[in-house]
């Protein structure tokens, strides 16, 4: 998937820092506007470059922390399948990090870097996952919105300009739209189960609904990195498009749960054949990416302390890298 060149001594940084003639930059954009992949030992613009980091760094963060909404809740789900089934999807979101932190170790970002931006609040990540997960329905309605708003966002991506990213997003997203169905499997359940279970996923639904519509950025006027990300088609799909395509698709699927899109402007508009839906707080989103969700201090602390945990096992990595060059030297 990537090149295993990048991480050798003495191999070519991937990107020129000096003089980026107009003839480098104009057969690239040619490329990029071909929908052919840019890949890590081509030359590329310093822009294209910082763009990608800073998206696939985000990216990567986000999958990462979005293992602890859903960690704490494997102990306490209510049978062994459940407790499997979450266990494996919670697996599967760190292999995503995973992934996406090499994809962009190949543009010249090491990962150490990545997660002290991230812990020093310079790098940011998905803000759904700054709000808590307070019954076993939450589970459900993450899966069901979040990996589902997260599908809408990730299909496009397989067609992002650079071919590490991209080939990335194959995978993420066929084990993403498991995730999405296992959510709503366990929404299924609990809206057909007891009135006290439908009452715990119709209050899921409630809180989880508009940070699931804001999952998509903000609206394409005040978006301040689309405009650089639909010129090197490292983004294909508008912020607003996304979340009107996500509203389409899944009040419907609330509609057949037999649960109440918590939107009272939410209609359907036969003339326009979409729904139309109602203004989402974008006060309330831009306070969570200023760090004050619900449990935003909580999300940092756990990355830190695992951070800080983790820093024998990276030493002792160092070590016996170090050892085997010198055996190799000698």
């Amino acid at each position: 998937m990537y090149t295993p060149e990048l991480g050798k001594p003495g191999a070519a940084a991937p990107v020129s820092r000096r003089g980026e003639a107009r003839a480098f930059v104009a057969a690239v954009a040619a490329r990029v506007a071909a929908d052919e992949f840019i890949e890590p030992k081509d030359w590329m613009p310093e822009a294209y470059r910082r763009t990608l980091i800073r998206q696939i760094s985000q990216h990567a963060h986000s999958e990462i922390v979005g293992m602890l909404p859903e960690g704490n809740w494997i102990s306490r789900a209510p049978s062994l399948r459940r407790k499997a089934v979450l266990l494996a999807k919670v697996q599967d979101e760190g292999g995503h990090g995973l992934y996406l932190y090499c994809a962009a170790e190949t543009l010249g970002a090491s990962r150490d870097e990545m997660t002290e931006a991230l812990l020093a609040g310079k790098a940011k990540y998905s803000t759904i996952f700054n709000y808590p997960t307070l019954t076993w329905a939450d589970i459900g309605a993450i899966g069901w919105l979040v990996d589902g708003a997260a599908i809408m966002n990730q299909v496009p991506l397989q067609r992002t300009s650079y071919g590490p990213y991209a080939r990335a997003m194959v995978r993420v997203c066929k084990e993403e739209s498991f995730h999405q169905r296992q959510g709503f499997e366990i929404m299924m359940a609990m809206a057909n189960g007891t009135p006290e279970q439908k009452e715990m996923a119709q209050d899921a639904l409630n809180r989880w609904w508009w940070p699931s519509l804001m999952m998509f950025g903000p609206p394409d006027a005040d978006s301040p990195n689309s405009a650089q990300g639909f010129r090197w088609r490292i983004k294909r799909d508008s912020n607003d498009d996304l979340r009107q395509k996500f509203v389409d698709i899944t009040t419907p699927q609330a509609e057949f749960l037999g649960l109440t899109v918590p939107d009272a402007d939410l209609r359907w508009d036969a003339d326009r054949g979409h729904y139309d839906f109602g203004a989402i707080d974008w006060e309330e989103f831009y306070a969570v990416v200023r760090g004050e969700g619900p449990v935003a201090k909580e999300r940092m602390e756990a990355r830190r302390e695992a951070w800080e945990d983790g820093a024998w096992v990276r030493e002792a990595a160092d070590a016996y890298e170090a050892k085997r060059q010198a055996r190799a030297a000698a």
